[in-house]
């Protein structure tokens, strides 16, 4: 079982059934099933510049964050780098948090020539692949 928790401000035109079959996609290219949850909220750039500062020490808004909660090594998932430091009792993989930035998002598309959804999908993908512990 896959719960996948897609939370954006009604002002933002979002497909959230895309935002979740990406992730869907995304961990079955890697094998990856089993009780496992994560979130992807779509969020205004004054929200991502606050995120962005807290955590990061960078006083600018920025398209993606992601937030790893579980080490991943201690569950029954084979196949997944360790990361994170979160082990739950109740044996769900909680891969973390994904924030992207809808005003980030549409500068994006509009500066690369393609869909808004196209953006946020590649953004999903990123995102995800940082909590598996797959970077750049």
């Amino acid at each position: 079982m896959i719960n996948i928790i897609v939370n954006s401000d009604p002002r933002y035109n979002v497909n959230k059934t895309s935002i979740k079959n990406t992730v869907l996609q995304i961990l079955q290219k890697h094998r990856i099933n089993g009780k496992i949850e994560l979130g992807v909220s779509i969020v205004g750039d004054r929200k991502m510049h606050e995120l962005n500062r807290k955590y990061r020490g960078v006083d600018s808004t920025t398209d993606i964050l992601s937030f790893a909660l579980e080490d991943v090594s201690q569950s029954s998932l084979q196949h997944v780098p360790r990361i994170g430091f979160v082990a739950a009792p109740d044996r769900w993989l909680r891969l973390g948090d994904i924030m992207i930035s809808y005003p980030q998002v549409l500068e994006d598309a509009a500066m690369d020539g393609i869909a808004v959804d196209e953006e946020i999908r590649s953004l999903v993908e990123h995102g995800v692949n940082h909590l598996l512990g797959i970077h750049h």
